[in-house]
């Protein structure tokens, strides 16, 4: 199973729609997981995961912020803007 750190900045529609399954009414202090990368900085992050890869994704008022807003755009828009998978990174690094 691949294992993928996102940052808020670099996350596609396709995560965003699993936090917001995930999260519907956010989340809090129990959901998010802490350790240290191979710089040795604190990353604090929430977990969703599809069948083959599980996404650690850095949490913050951002991420909090664009969970929010792609649920009330999810609802206004129907088209399709597929955007391009993130390449994959170990949990020991850090982009």
């Amino acid at each position: 199973m691949k294992r993928i750190i996102v940052d808020y900045q670099k996350l596609n529609k396709d995560i965003l729609n699993l936090l917001v399954e995930k999260f519907p009414d956010g989340y809090d202090d129990d959901h998010i997981i802490s350790f240290r990368n191979a710089h040795n900085d604190l990353i604090e992050a929430v977990e969703v995961k599809t069948e083959d890869t599980i996404y650690l994704v850095k949490v913050g008022t951002r991420l909090a912020k664009a969970m929010a807003d792609f649920g009330d755009d999810d609802e206004d828009d129907d088209t399709d803007t597929t955007t391009p998978l993130i390449p994959d990174t170990d949990f020991g690094e850090e982009e």
